[in-house]
């Protein structure tokens, strides 16, 4: 299967999350469209309790590793990059605790972005060498972990 069509996406409840609803149809910047998909998600998810949230992240992030994992199996490619549930996974993560406001929305959005897309390290070695869902999902924790950190030190500064 090489790209899949949204009627084929309706036909596999894995596939149509695993690429974000269709988001991850996008021709070009799929992983953008992505995390854009995680926004209107994320804004109810806001108003949860702090553990409550971090659930709802944890739980996501486990089922991403067996959904990103079975449907790079299907497409025969690893990390194809219409997968797009770990953008969804790891914008959550990076607004954990986020002040509210579409500003912060914003500014978490472009932070996970930048780290997902240049994978300092050691972001890039776990891209490179783990694989299967586990490593689909990794490297995009790993650059919301990096996000959230610079989103809490800026609403730190800020005030």
């Amino acid at each position: 299967m090489n790209q899949p069509t949204f009627s084929q996406l309706l036909r596999s409840p894995t596939m149509l999350l695993a690429f974000g609803f269709g988001s991850g149809l996008a021709p070009k910047a799929p992983g953008t469209f992505g995390t854009l998909a995680a926004i209107p998600l994320w804004w109810p998810l806001q108003h949860l309790s702090p553990a409550l949230y971090l659930g709802v992240v944890v739980a996501t992030g486990l089922l991403g590793c067996y959904l990103c994992g079975a449907a790079s199996r299907r497409m025969g490619v690893h990390d194809h990059g219409g997968i797009v549930w770990d953008e969804m996974v790891g914008y959550w993560l990076t607004m954990f605790m986020a002040p509210a406001g579409w500003g912060w929305a914003l500014y978490g959005f472009v932070l996970f972005r930048i780290f997902d897309i240049a994978k300092p390290q050691p972001i890039g070695w776990v891209d490179r060498r783990v694989h299967g869902g586990v490593g689909i999902m990794l490297d995009d924790i790993l650059a919301a972990v990096y996000a959230a950190l610079v989103l809490q030190l800026t609403a730190l500064i800020i005030g």
